[in-house]
Order: C-alpha cells, then structure tokens, then sequence
C-alpha cells in the first residue's frame, strides 16, 4: 500500500466511523437494525451538496444534520404510533426518501461541487494554509465522540440505553420510551446524515444512490470495533467504532493494491458481518454440546 492509498484509508475512515456512530446507537443501544441510513446518509449529502454549491457549505452541515434528525423521528414515528414493524419502518422511510432527496437536488441524479468552497476549506484558511482533511475530520470526529459520550450519560441518554436494554422495564418505571426512540433515532439518523454531507463536501459530488448498501459498511464497521475491543462500556464502544472503521478501510484499501475486482467490494462487506455476527453463535453451541458430553 503506497503513502496515498494509506493516508485515503485515513479519511475515509474517519468520515465513516460517523456513520457507524449513527449506526451503533440504534444497532447496538437500541437493538434495531435501522435501514433508514441508506436514505438518510443521501439525504445529508443532498442539502450539504445543495447549499455548498450556493457557497454556503457551514450551513449544509448544521441543515444535514436537522434532516438526518427529522428522518430518523419519522422512522421512530412509524413505530411507535402506527405499530409498523421496525425493519418494515426503516424500508418504508428509506423507500421515500429516494424522492424526497431527488427533490433536494432539483430533480438532479448527481450535483458536482469542483472548485466549491467547503468546510474544508475554511479550515484549511482558519487552522493553517497546510491543514489536510485528516486534520479536519480527526476534529469532527472528535468533537462528536465528546458529544455522544456525554450524552449517554445525562439522565436523557441513559434512558435510551436503558430503554434498549429493556423496554419494558422503562415502562413500568413511568419512562415515555415512545419518546425515548424518537429521540434515539434522531440522534442517529443526525450523525449519518452529518457523515454523508462530509462526504459530499470532501469527495466534491453527491449522487442519489451514494447510499446504497451504507448500513453493510456500518455494521462491518462496528462489528470489526467489538471484536478488537470487547468492553460494553459506552465510551469504549464508540471508540471502538472508530477502530473498525480504520480497520474496515485499511482492508478495502488493500484489496484495492491486488488484482481483485473492486465489483466483489459490498460482497465482502457482507461475507465480514455473517461471520463476525454468526461466529459468537457457533461458539456458544460448540461451548455447550461440550458440557452436555461432560455431563454424560
């Protein structure tokens, strides 16, 4: 792997551990597999690509980051009000976001952002003329890790961990957990939508299908992170997100340097969380077909 391909996998990384952050809290805190992030990591990218290309990339960010957030509430919505199944919910918001984020981009499949100011520019004219895009997200992600961490910490955020712990429970104790999932999955949905208008921002384009098959690199992502570090605790977990995501991007990056069809990419990503997720499984029933031999 040569110096450009290294540092690439640097940046890539770091942009996608904010989507596996997304990811994480409702996979891991609240226990859904959320498909909402196809639709709304597009979406960020969408109103990021949209107010960059007027000159206005600050302002993509923060609006990326409200539309994320009003998605994911529309997909907690759905399941908690209208009793639609929680995968069912994702596909259902996701299906209609393909059109809600064709309209965004004026009816367009594609908007190029060449020679547009983004937020990495600013900081390369606020934090020094030399200031790469590592330097950049490496304060993005940072700043958001500080963020989450805290938050799961205050008496809001440990009722989402608690309500995806046991929903049930939270319900005896008088907690509103209907509001407790809009509130997860906004924050969510807001992460990713913040990672998908970053990337717009930092690859100079956004295109209506970026998204497909983003939740299968999240999971590798945050399944690579748990096998590395395995505490539950939550700042290592988020950290450990981090970790899978520069472990997921080295991979890609190396199989890039071989002969191996980039087409077989989302296959691997795929083959990676079967194992890492049905491994566990299997390990458990070789564990306990031991003790009942031992037993007999």
């Amino acid at each position: 792997m040569n110096l450009v391909a290294f540092m690439g996998a640097i940046e890539l990384g770091l942009v996608y551990s904010l989507l596996a952050f997304g990811t994480y809290i409702s996979f891991r805190i609240l226990n859904v597999a959320d498909l909402t992030v196809d639709g709304s990591f597009v979406l960020g990218a969408a109103v990021s690509a949209i107010l960059t290309f007027n000159g206005r990339p600050i302002a993509g960010l923060i609006l990326a980051i409200l539309a994320g957030a009003l998605a994911g509430a529309v997909t907690a919505f759905l399941q908690t009000k209208m009793g639609i199944q929680p995968i069912l919910s994702g596909i259902l918001t996701m299906t209609g976001l393909y059109s809600i984020n064709l309209m965004v981009m004026g009816g367009k499949a594609n908007i190029p952002l060449l020679n547009k100011t983004s937020i990495f520019t600013y900081a390369g004219t606020v934090l020094g003329g030399g200031t790469n895009k590592i330097l950049t997200l490496s304060i993005i992600v940072a700043l958001v890790f500080v963020i989450l961490n805290w938050f799961f910490r205050t008496q809001l955020g440990l009722s989402v961990r608690a309500t995806g712990d046991n929903e049930d429970m939270c319900r005896a104790s008088s907690i509103d957990t209907d509001f407790i999932k809009i509130v997860g999955f906004a924050v969510s949905n807001a992460i990713v939508a913040l990672s998908g208008a970053l990337v717009a921002q930092m690859q100079q384009s956004a295109d209506v299908n970026m998204g497909a098959g983003m939740v299968v690199i999240s999971f590798a992502s945050i399944i690579i992170g748990s096998v590395i570090i395995k505490n539950k605790d939550i700042t290592l977990g988020l950290f450990s997100v981090i970790i899978g995501s520069a472990i997921y991007r080295f991979i890609i990056a190396l199989i890039l340097t071989t002969s191996f069809p980039p087409s077989y990419l989302k296959l691997i990503s795929s083959l990676v969380v079967i194992t890492a997720l049905s491994v566990p499984n299997i390990k458990n029933k070789t564990e306990a077909k031991k003790i009942r031999r031992g037993r007999a």
